[in-house]
């Protein structure tokens, strides 16, 4: 049990270097009052969000918690669930609050200097990156202290499954609702520029990058992180007993202390204080990138010391080698499809010559061609850490990907935040030399959302192979025969999962947008002066609607994913639910890096031209190239991270409801 207490003085350190940068961040200057203003709006647009998806989520929660309770016969399935629940739901608010304080005093911190502005992003990120990771830890450790009962343990899983549905699901849905009829009337009604202060929509637009892309993301990786750690302790009490359940909860630690080591050399050359663009961001992607190639460095060193003491053997450590080298894989292959220097893209912005439909059809043959490696890296990572360390080797592989979430995370959370500067900037009518620094920042963090979101669904991927191992050894998959046609019949019923919840979630963002455009053409319609700019638009209408909708629009695909596991299970068996995960897990993954990666070639493309290039804004191209990027928005920030709550839940929810039709 003393061994315990290393992990767990991990995740304190860790919890601690988080209040100590908030502080930091605190200190800052919030600029002058037309900067505040913009910021506070942005900030209680984001706090209306989540109080009224809390009040939604209260409700639903106390509901699954008398449900589990009556199921159970026990009370403690149900605080569990409810711990595990408002852990997931701190993190995610207090890290979104932070967020957007970060964001005017990353513009504020331009004004004096790049490097001061890239410290405060970074900073900003870093707080959602760690509480993750720390939270997360310190909330399976001490339950596993108080109850030594490694299966309740997945009730916590659960219950941040749950959050991460409300979170990603419903984030998504307003963000790209806002950003799709925000750009609909703006840009290509109106002609006027992104970030454009006379767009009503503007606001709802930045609330939605931390909707999404901090909250929604933050609660997507928490609940890969619990459940990569919790699938990993509940195999290896099986296969190990107590070596077993520690080895993960050590390995999580270890990552947490090579991610905080990373963090001190992500910083800014003395490059990057020259005015020139590329130069900025040509240092901001070498600060990032040393800086996790020393965590994984450190986890590496860690995770062989770990394994080859307490385990006296190395196929272990093989496996969560390989879980690394497959998360890596999969995040640069979405940076190559989606970059705007690499061919992929590039093919999409020439095909805009042609018209839209042709920009349409290069975006989806980028993303197909995207799911190939990602596949066979993880193929590769299932054989060999079966063949090296049995179904925990692939726990313990899928916890290798996520060893280092702390500095991966923040990398991720710094996009949004420096998206947020530039739109405060651009809206607050700052100088060339200020905006060019910000806008430095945000083209870095455009490339870093599509690593981001290429290792969020690796990430997934491997999180709900894990779940996917845990409920084969369950059931003891042995014994079943893989030509049982209840199985092949939930394999199918699986497989059609993904697409009718991408379905569900995207008709979401339709019509959300919908009513997004025509709020904003009435305000257009009807404010005097407003397109004149010498009236203000009404933002928290915007924020209003897309809230109320984003939330209506996630029950459908929420109800489905909890439902059809345990209805399969009730009708057709076991082997067909164990079908089911299969083969939700096989068209998920696929279907997530196809629209993930296409939708963000088709963005990085229309920014391609914006800057400069096949005839700039304005042309034939552009106007082509809108059109892709409009139809990629809820493919890469709705629909595509979406799946990775589906392939996780399902599985979670599997395991839970198996008394039932065992």
């Amino acid at each position: 049990m003393n061994l315990v207490y290393i992990p767990l003085i991990a995740s304190i350190i860790d919890i601690l270097f988080v209040f100590l940068w908030i502080r930091l961040l605190n200190k800052l200057s919030s600029g002058q009052e037309n900067l505040q203003k913009i910021a506070g709006a942005i900030r209680e647009g984001a706090r209306a969000f989540l109080k009224r998806e809390f009040k939604v989520m209260i409700v639903v929660f106390l509901l699954a918690a008398i449900v589990l309770g009556i199921l159970n016969k026990n009370v403690l399935p149900s605080i569990v669930f409810l711990i595990g629940a408002f852990i997931s739901s701190l993190a995610g608010y207090v890290g979104m609050m932070v967020s957007t304080l970060a964001n005017v005093r990353t513009t504020v911190s331009a004004q004096k200097s790049f490097p001061d502005s890239f410290k405060t992003a970074i900073r900003g990120g870093q707080v959602m990156g760690f509480l993750v990771v720390g939270l997360g830890l310190l909330g399976v450790i001490i339950l596993w202290m108080v109850f030594q009962d490694v299966n309740l343990l997945i009730n916590y899983a659960l219950g941040a499954s749950l959050v991460a549905l409300f979170m990603r699901v419903g984030g998504g849905i307003f963000t790209k609702s806002a950003d799709v009829g925000a750009d609909l009337v703006g840009k290509v009604e109106k002609g006027i520029p992104e970030d454009d202060p006379r767009n009503p929509a503007v606001i709802a637009d930045q609330v939605g990058d931390n909707v999404g892309d901090i909250a929604g993301m933050g609660a997507d990786l928490f609940e890969s992180y619990v459940s990569t750690i919790i699938a990993a302790m509940v195999i290896g009490a099986v296969v190990f007993g107590t070596k077993g359940i520690i080895a993960p909860l050590f390995l999580a630690g270890i990552g947490i202390f090579s991610s905080l080591l990373g963090t001190f050399f992500v910083r800014v050359s003395k490059s990057a204080l020259q005015e020139e663009f590329s130069k900025q961001t040509e240092s901001v992607r070498k600060a990032m990138g040393r800086g996790v190639f020393i965590a994984n460095v450190l986890m590496i060193a860690g995770s062989y010391f770990l394994i080859t003491i307490l385990f006296k053997s190395i196929g272990l450590f093989w496996a969560i080698l390989f879980g690394l080298l497959a998360g890596w894989l999969i995040g640069k292959t979405s940076e190559y499809f989606s970059s705007e220097k690499r061919r992929p893209t590039l093919d999409i912005a020439e095909a805009g010559n042609s018209g839209a439909s042709s920009v349409i059809i290069e975006g989806l043959i980028v993303g197909m061609k995207s799911t190939v490696l990602p596949v066979l890296a993880v193929g590769a990572t299932i054989v060999l850490s079966y063949h090296f360390a049995g179904l925990y080797g692939i726990a313990l592989a899928s916890l290798g990907i996520l060893g280092v979430l702390g500095i991966n995370l923040s990398t991720d959370c710094y996009g949004p935040i420096a998206d947020n500067a530039a739109g405060i900037a651009e809206m607050g009518g700052l100088g060339k030399e200020i905006r060019q620094r910000v806008e430095a920042l945000d083209a870095v963090g455009n490339s870093t959302a599509a690593i981001g979101k290429g290792f969020a669904i690796g990430s997934a991927a491997l999180a709900s192979l894990a779940w996917l191992a845990t409920y084969a050894q369950k059931i003891n998959v042995a014994s079943i025969n893989l030509l049982e046609p209840k199985l092949l019949a939930g394999l199918f019923i699986g497989a059609m999962l993904p697409f009718i919840f991408s379905a569900l979630t995207m008709k979401g963002v339709s019509r959300g947008a919908l009513e997004v455009v025509k709020e904003v053409r009435r305000q257009f319609r009807e404010v005097p002066g407003l397109l004149e700019g010498t009236a203000k638009a009404d933002y928290r209408s915007c924020v209003d609607l897309v809230t109320k909708r984003a939330i209506r629009e996630m029950l459908a695909p929420g109800i489905l994913v909890v439902i059809m596991p345990i209805l399969i299970g009730l009708t057709l068996g076991k082997e067909a639910v164990a079908g089911t995960l299969v083969g939700a897990l096989s068209s998920g993954f696929l279907l997530a890096l196809f629209m993930a990666n296409s939708g963000a070639a088709w963005d990085n493309a229309k920014k391609y031209i914006e800057a400069g290039n096949l005839g700039g804004k304005g042309s034939d191209a552009h106007k082509a190239a809108v059109v892709g990027d409009t139809v990629g928005d809820p493919f890469k920030d709705t629909a595509g991270p979406s799946l990775n709550i589906l392939i996780k839940l399902i599985s979670v929810v599997a395991l839970i409801s198996l008394a039932l039709f065992t």
